[in-house]
């Protein structure tokens, strides 16, 4: 159970379902996947590119990929490269391969339907506790306990007065958010949508709208006076990482059609005179950023390592 110190009465923690359930109703932005048209397939596929991404990079690749790809069976029998590909730069593309693997085996082991269950969503390939929930409550209309970090910054400053939540989930923000849940089926998926766009566009990080809340009366946090957090997040670096390396090099592959000889990416050509045209345009970005040649190994190593490229002939080339 969690402590009655930092859990709502059951009037309250009516209220907040009321309060939170009219300012959704009224406020909610209007995005494809919560269209009741949207299919499962569309909501799994919304939920694995919003990890980490916010809505504004999503949306149009999210719209490309559900035009090309509108069930399972459409992904499935395209070669995980063509994912890869049109993953673009939304980053982290590992995403895109596990949507692949998780469509071939929807296809053949779910007879191409997304399936409906906790259990069953967890089977597929790269499929988490959260994305399985989210599928479940969002898809399916299940009471599942969706806990995502705009939930999370949401609970701790409403109930636990916090700024902030625990650098990384904590079995107690689990035992929170399970109790907050209406038992109300159908209350509960709304209250893990509502929750989780208030925390989007309201209770943000870093320049929280405290006056446009709709439960600003309850939270523990502004009640506290606002106490700073324990700690100072810490954004992730890109200039000049690894990281940016990968994602030239990424972007010299998706424009590629046919494989990329090995001393492309490590030696630029000679300038002729001519501005780079189809897939010299990525290659002249990726060798914009003079990176060490043992950045550069790292880089194209790894890529194979994770599967993004293979070897084809010599060269690297998106996954078959």
């Amino acid at each position: 159970m969690v402590p009655s110190a930092t859990q709502p009465g059951a009037t309250d923690l009516a209220g907040l379902h009321h309060a939170l359930d009219g300012w959704f109703a009224e406020s909610a932005r209007e995005l494809p996947w919560r269209s009741p048209d949207c299919s499962p397939w569309g909501i799994l596929v919304s939920e694995v590119m919003l990890q980490q991404t916010p809505v504004v990079r999503v949306l149009p690749v999210w719209e490309d990929w559900m035009q090309r790809w509108p069930t399972p069976a459409h992904l499935a029998k395209e070669p995980a490269g063509e994912a890869v590909r049109h993953w673009g730069r939304l980053g982290y593309p590992r995403r895109a391969l596990r949507l692949h693997a998780a469509a071939v085996a929807i296809q053949e082991q779910h007879g191409g339907a997304v399936p409906g269950t906790h259990h069953e969503l967890l089977s597929l390939p790269g499929v988490g506790d959260y994305t399985a929930a989210a599928v479940a409550a969002f898809a399916y209309g299940q009471r599942e306990t969706v806990v995502d970090t705009n939930i999370r910054r949401v609970h701790a400053r409403l109930v636990s007065g916090h700024a902030l939540p625990a650098q990384s989930l904590t079995a107690a923000e689990m035992r929170l958010a399970e109790a907050l849940l209406p038992h109300d089926t159908s209350l509960s998926v709304r209250w893990n949508a509502s929750v989780m766009e208030l925390g989007a566009v309201v209770c943000t990080a870093r320049s929280p709208k405290c006056a446009e809340c709709p439960v600003r009366a309850s939270c523990a946090w502004l009640a506290a006076g606002e106490p700073p957090p324990s700690y100072t997040p810490k954004g992730q670096a890109w200039h000049g990482t690894d990281r940016q390396v990968r994602g030239a090099v990424m972007a010299v592959l998706r424009e590629a059609d046919a494989p990329v000889p090995r001393e492309m990416f490590e030696h630029a050509p000679a300038d002729l005179g001519f501005a780079p045209s189809g897939v010299g345009v990525p290659l002249a970005a990726l060798h914009r950023l003079n990176s060490a040649p043992q950045q550069l190994g790292r880089a194209l190593d790894g890529l194979l390592r994770d599967g993004l490229a293979e070897l084809h002939d010599g060269g690297l080339q998106l996954p078959a």
